[in-house]
């Protein structure tokens, strides 16, 4: 019996078991495979004892409408960066990827399919270069690869984050407020445009964009008359006002974390919006990992499923080093390198930006 592992790595998203039941699906109708999980990324394969599921159709039943991971994930460690403690009790990193190769060896597993974002798909390359039979599916709800038209689970996080917003504006204009919305977003704003396009807001702050306070504000006060009206501000994790830094909680460190960890946008644009002079009130509101759980709308599910069978033929067909992606109207693979070579930045000129713009939308800009 042949023998593909499957592993999710980084934040969890809307869709991973969709893309996980359809590799198993797929798989089912070749007699000789047989495919395996890794519990919580690669640390399944790292740990002793090993930690690996076999997934077959009984496992993944009915799993493609549930949110989250059956097999786990983390966005802590891996292979090239194992936590380690240090003599003097710090913590420090080790190169455990020759050890797990080995080990993929050892269980008589012949390829590899790695669903995550930028981060995981890095991974991925780094193991093929060392010779592992490596795929990689992309997933990501801030739909940051450049490779793809568009990942699976942005468009459930869309969602979470309009009807977010749709569930405010009663709030605020019953009170007469301002409600700050935080999306996920850490350096792509795809999120908060997107919602703030569906929900109606009145503005929009992305990384993409650095803007001015005194700007942010103008567009406020444009929306009251008397001290009454409402504006609903939608801002991503990671935008930050000209000259400015993110906005992030330094103290808050987790051993085998490395990204920088961005909290407290919402709570930032509120304090700098009454310095300049703001006089309603304002309401922050943080949406963090609800945009991450919960059911997959239709569209991830479908996208997904796309992915898990066009990952399962690329390992019958030896094409590896490579990542499943989608241009519309195909699902076809590009090389890992040209996966991770670009980040999918909102560009200032974009046709959404555009359109936003010309429904009076404000970037403070």
């Amino acid at each position: 019996m042949r023998r593909v592992l499957v592993v999710t790595g980084g934040g969890d998203c809307p869709g991973l078991n969709a893309v996980i039941r359809a590799i198993v699906k797929r798989a089912s109708k070749e007699k000789d495979w047989e495919v395996v999980g890794s519990i919580e990324a690669y640390n399944g394969i790292l740990r002793e004892p090993t930690e690996i599921m076999i997934l077959d159709d009984a496992a993944v039943s009915g799993i493609h409408i549930r949110g989250g991971t059956i097999i786990g994930t983390t966005n802590k460690g891996g292979p090239f960066a194992w936590p380690v403690k240090l003599p003097d009790g710090t913590w420090g990193e080790a190169d455990r990827s020759d050890e797990m190769l080995r080990k993929l060896q050892y269980l008589g597993i012949e390829a590899v399919i790695s669903i995550g974002g930028e981060g995981s798909q890095r991974i991925s390359q780094m193991l093929y270069e060392k010779g592992c039979n490596i795929i990689g599916v992309p997933k990501t709800i801030d739909n940051d690869l450049s490779a793809t038209d568009v990942t699976f689970g942005f468009q459930t996080s869309v969602q979470v984050a309009t009807e977010a917003v749709d569930k405010l504006v009663t709030t605020a204009a019953s009170h007469n407020r301002v409600f700050i919305l935080e999306v996920m977003g850490r350096y792509a704003g795809w999120i908060a445009l997107n919602a703030a396009i569906a929900g109606g807001a009145e503005v929009c702050l992305i990384p993409e964009i650095e803007y001015d306070i005194n700007k942010v504000l103008d567009k406020v006060n444009s929306r009251f008359s008397r001290d009454r009206g409402f504006a609903i501000i939608v801002v991503a994790e990671g935008a930050r006002p000209k000259g400015g830094e993110f906005a992030t909680n330094a103290t808050d460190q987790v051993v085998g974390y490395n990204n920088l960890k961005l909290a407290g946008a919402a709570a930032k644009l509120k304090q700098e919006l009454m310095i300049a002079g703001c006089k309603y009130d304002i309401r922050e509101t943080v949406l963090g990992h609800l945009q991450r759980g919960g059911v997959p709308v239709a569209y991830d599910r479908v996208l997904a499923t796309q992915f898990g069978v066009k990952a399962f033929e690329m390992v019958l067909e030896g094409k590896f080093g490579r990542m499943v992606n989608y241009r519309h109207p195909n699902v076809g693979s590009v090389s890992l390198l040209e996966a991770i070579e670009q980040y999918n930045f909102v560009k200032p000129d974009d046709a959404l930006v555009t359109a936003a713009r010309g429904v009076g939308i404000s970037f403070g800009d």
